[in-house]
């Protein structure tokens, strides 16, 4: 309804545009790209050249774009599927913890979260797809404890398998609670025989993830040449200077052959210290957005703090300590990472479900001076989350109604319009902000538009020489509004 009422959602950010790469890549039945005799031209942030041109981010959330390329015709198609599959997923998760009508009650909920549907459901980046894991990992385990079945392992081993192919350092560190907590039940004198852990769940789990382990070998193989290197590590190793988690040293600067990405890169270097610039560059109070249901400036706290004055009554099930404990684990291994943001944490999003729903169904039952407060307290909360979903819903269509059409996303609907193809060289100017051009499809040369970087004049006649059957245009970033227009490339550039 956002894209009928508005348009659909341009890539804006830089991860953004690698996911897609990936999407392009699945959609045409390849893994991988091969790297351009030109990539030096086409360096952009978060997407490796060598060995191979692909995205560096593991590849389930690219998988999903990709199906919805090929199945409508545009990634975000894939982007609206796995939000929904993750409410869906959420609602499963929720009828093995609480009683039906309430799991029906959160899965509305979850399709009713700003951040859900209208943050994550309208980014080619969102966290909809590590939520899918994440509740498939939970909801098994609390039907494999309650009565072991193989298709409960399998589903636990599904989840665990998407976990590692998008977020996979938060799915590990989320499933280790599982995973002990599964081991000791198994080993204790309430667990099931010998024989049945390891028929119905060690072998149905360890199966599936041999398979999964092998696959993402594969995968890794294709990309970087190394079954055991993922395309991540090529590129932070490649490019980056700021260490992924805080134990870590800044890395040597690397030979940047462009400014604008040495001034991005070494412009994130800690000046002072790891914790020093932790503090001050990461985002991590946007997590509490979440827990606020809020969206933009919208938020209804009642949310939050209804569950935070029962917590001492909720903790008296262990299993809502459990998820506590869980949701624990994960803030403790965020607080290690150097960078924050919410989809970081869409791991534990059904847990998070978990005891908000938990501290309702406490409050309900909740009286004063004979009278059922607690309901009316209760439906107080729930309408407040319908009216500020409904006010983000309003406000992200007026929005998406109202704001123009980006410089490059409107040059590049120009230039599909017209006959031939196209090179647009990209100048960065004094002035040139964090927003990045230079982004190409995953077949290069087959591409109706090309964006290459414009460098010095040998390397400037070898691109115009490869591409002398395009028109050739040229793009100034940096320098004032009027700039940003398309101008025919002036031949003594390049000479």
């Amino acid at each position: 309804m956002l894209s009928l009422l508005g348009r659909i959602p341009e890539p804006e950010v830089h991860d953004e545009f690698s996911y897609l790469l990936a999407a392009d890549t699945f959609a045409h039945g390849r893994l991988t790209n091969p790297t351009h005799p030109l990539w030096v031209h086409f360096e952009s942030f978060h997407i490796i050249q060598q060995p191979t041109y692909a995205s560096k981010y593991p590849p389930a959330p690219g998988l999903m774009l990709a199906g919805g390329q090929v199945l409508a015709g545009h990634p975000i198609v894939g982007v609206w599927i796995s939000t929904a599959l993750a409410c869906a997923a959420i609602c499963w998760m929720l009828l093995a913890w609480l009683p039906p009508w309430w799991a029906v009650l959160g899965g509305l909920l979850a399709a009713m979260h700003p951040i859900i549907l209208i943050h994550w459901g309208q980014h080619y980046w969102g966290g909809a797809v590590a939520v899918i894991g994440g509740a498939l990992v939970f909801g098994a385990l609390r039907r494999i404890m309650r009565r072991p079945g193989v298709r409960d392992a399998l589903l636990m081993a599904v989840g665990l398998a998407v976990l590692a192919n998008s977020r996979p350092y938060e799915g590990l560190v989320v499933s280790l609670p599982v995973a002990l907590l599964l081991f000791t039940w198994m080993v204790g004198k309430n667990g099931p025989t010998a024989q049945v852990s390891m028929r119905r769940i060690v072998l149905p789990i360890v199966g599936v993830l041999t398979l999964t382990a092998g696959a993402m070998a594969f995968y890794n193989w294709r990309v970087t040449g190394n079954a055991l290197r993922m395309p991540y590590q090529v590129y932070e190793a490649t490019y980056g200077v700021t260490p992924v988690f805080l134990w870590q040293q800044p890395r040597p600067e690397p030979a940047y052959r462009h400014k604008v990405m040495r001034d991005v890169y070494t412009g994130s270097v800690y000046t002072d210290s790891p914790l020093h610039s932790y503090i001050e560059k990461r985002s991590a109070p946007h997590l509490w957005m979440f827990f606020l249901w809020s969206y933009d400036k919208l938020r209804s706290p009642l949310v939050l703090i209804v569950p935070l004055a029962l917590l001492s009554w909720i903790l008296r099930d262990r299993w809502s300590r459990f998820a506590l404990v869980t949701c624990g684990v994960l803030v403790a291994g965020l607080v290690m990472e150097s960078w924050f943001f919410m989809h970081y944490a869409a791991p534990i999003t059904g847990v998070v479900f978990v005891l908000m729903l938990q501290a309702l169904r406490r409050l309900r039952l909740w009286r004063w001076r004979g009278r059922q407060t607690g309901r009316l307290v209760v439906w107080t909360i729930l309408m407040s989350c319908v009216a500020l979903f409904a006010a983000a819903f309003v406000q992200k269509m007026q929005i998406t109604r109202s704001a123009e059409t980006g410089p490059r996303p409107r040059i590049l609907a120009q230039l599909k319009e017209t006959s031939g193809r196209h090179l647009i060289i990209v100048r960065y100017g004094p002035l040139h902000s964090a927003y990045e051009w230079v982004y190409n499809e995953a077949d290069i040369d087959g591409a109706k538009v090309v964006w290459a970087r414009e460098m010095d004049s040998a390397q400037n006649r070898k691109l115009l020489e490869y591409f002398k059957d395009r028109h050739v245009w040229l793009v100034e970033v940096g320098q004032d509004h009027s700039s940003l227009e398309l101008k025919p490339y002036p031949v003594n550039s390049a000479s």
